[in-house]
């Protein structure tokens, strides 16, 4: 099974998620990961989807989306042709003991500290997935109280 990464630009106007995750359920297709923003033109928004398949089953993704109106281009983000980030907020439950290791993890994933209260820290760390699996896996020997991920985002590399 692989997984690609799709750049969809789409209108901006209301239903347009609604119209293209339909067509994902209707067909029996899974989402891994979403996030939908407005673009530098307000007139369109940016769709960045990861979806996991067959070969097959991913071309099939691909002429299905294009078949919609709302969807203007599409553009497939490829490992060193591009470049894919997201976001991950965690709060640790952290005594006086535990915090300086937690902040030691956090420091060497240049992670930020965004918010401390008497029993926990609240971590913010922006990277690609492996870094976000990886700083996740050292958390795993302390108590993690939430836990928030976005979904992929990326861009083309160049121009």
């Amino acid at each position: 099974m692989k997984t690609k990464v799709l750049s969809l630009l789409v209108d901006n106007t209301s239903g347009v998620l609604s119209r293209v995750s339909g067509m994902f359920s209707r067909r029996g297709y899974n989402i891994d990961s979403l996030s939908v923003g407005v673009t530098e033109n307000p007139k369109y928004s940016r769709m960045t989807v990861a979806v996991s398949g067959d070969d097959r089953t991913l071309n099939q993704i691909k002429k299905q989306l294009n078949k919609l109106e709302d969807v203007v281009d599409i553009i497939e983000l490829e490992d060193g042709t591009s470049v894919c980030r997201e976001l991950v907020l965690v709060k640790v439950k952290a005594d006086i003991a535990e915090r300086q290791q937690i902040i030691s993890v956090a420091n060497v994933f240049r992670a930020s500290i965004v918010d401390v209260s008497p029993d926990s820290l609240m971590i913010e760390l922006t990277g690609n997935s492996s870094k976000i699996e990886a700083f996740i896996n050292l958390l795993n020997g302390f108590t993690i109280q939430e836990f928030v991920r976005t979904g992929l985002t990326g861009l083309v590399r160049g121009n």
